[in-house]
């Protein structure tokens, strides 16, 4: 089977989803290839062009944190996690192939979860698929990483954004205007969220909303009082985050553009002051393509600690020459599906 998966960007919204709030990610025409051919065997092996090794995987491989996280080379353990859960009823060999930047935060790993899920005959609806692969993320890396990267690239339309609420994984599709485009520019900066304070940054989530409740639906005023000033500042982030997702959502509906990038600008601002996930790399990227004629607003984009930032512009206001770091136009692209092979 050939399957593919879209990378995704998130427009505005995080470290929304492990706090029952609200996103707005969208696929990205960047994405993953997995081509599997089914040989009978015990063992899956895939090759990649931009890998030296192969994920060469035993066919039963316990779905065990620690064994899978001994697996060499590193990118094996995401294929070994995904064959651990969806248990192919035969061996094979393939190989993968992605247009993806790895460590940029434009969600990597989800897109070789889910296409290796969908090659290996994973036949479940997307939000099956998402909860499947967000368990074997969680299991590969150790890290509680929530299902927004695996849900938007699994359910994705072509020319949406996904807002998603978290609070009972409900979705909408939001089309995106025609007269704006959607750059991203890489940091130099790259992630990895298994050695950055993600699980830090959730810890403290979680104990705030320990006392208060889920922090993605907090009234704005219980979330200021609480007296923790650290935990505060984490959850006022939350809070007001959520506020800025139905506001850019409005905002793309009715074509105002500017008020979008404004919140975009804002949400890069409560990243860095209060949930403390931006670098001075990051920073100064923000303001530089603030700056630029025709932006109309850039924010750090995914979990942050390095990787990308997300602006919304003008069409061609951007001459991505002039960018020292890797940059891409992107559009909004379908959800993961089968390229050949399947029913």
């Amino acid at each position: 089977m050939v399957a593919h998966s879209p990378g995704r960007v998130n427009l505005i919204g995080d470290h929304t989803d492990y706090n029952e709030g609200l996103a707005l990610p969208m696929a990205v025409d960047l994405g993953t290839t997995v081509t599997f051919v089914p040989d009978g065997g015990e063992r899956v092996v895939l090759r990649s062009g931009t890998e030296p090794e192969p994920a060469d995987v035993d066919l039963h491989v316990p779905l065990d944190p620690g064994l899978l996280r001994a697996i060499e080379p590193s990118w094996a353990r995401y294929v070994a996690a995904i064959v651990s859960t969806v248990r192919p009823s035969s061996g094979g060999s393939g190989t993968v192939d992605s247009t993806l930047p790895i460590g940029a935060g434009l969600s990597s790993s989800a897109a070789l979860e889910v296409a290796t899920a969908l090659a290996l005959g994973c036949e479940s609806e997307p939000m099956a698929l998402a909860r499947t692969c967000q368990r074997a993320e969680q299991a590969a890396t150790g890290v509680p990483t929530g299902i927004m990267d695996q849900l938007v690239v699994s359910a994705a339309r072509q020319g949406c954004a996904l807002l998603i609420d978290f609070a009972d994984l409900s979705m909408r599709h939001v089309e995106m205007p025609p007269d704006v485009e959607v750059v991203v520019v890489h940091s130099g900066e790259t992630r990895a969220l298994e050695r950055s304070a993600y699980a830090e940054r959730r810890a403290e989530c979680d104990a705030a909303a320990h006392r208060l409740g889920p922090l993605g639906r907090l009234d704005p005023h219980v979330a200021l009082a609480i007296p923790d000033a650290l935990l505060r500042r984490r959850a006022r982030h939350v809070v007001t985050e959520c506020a800025r997702v139905r506001g850019f959502t409005g905002a793309l509906r009715s074509g105002d553009l500017i008020g979008a990038g404004r919140l975009m600008s804002e949400s890069h601002r409560s990243l860095a002051r209060d949930f403390e996930v931006s670098t001075p790399g990051l920073d100064a990227l923000v303001e530089w393509l603030e700056g630029r004629p025709g932006v109309f607003g850039a924010r750090v984009t995914g979990a942050g600690f390095g990787g990308c930032v997300v602006a919304l512009t003008e069409p061609g206001a951007l001459d991505l020459r002039a960018v020292r770091t890797p940059a891409w136009r992107v559009r909004a692209a379908r959800g993961a599906h089968l390229v050949s092979g399947g029913h």
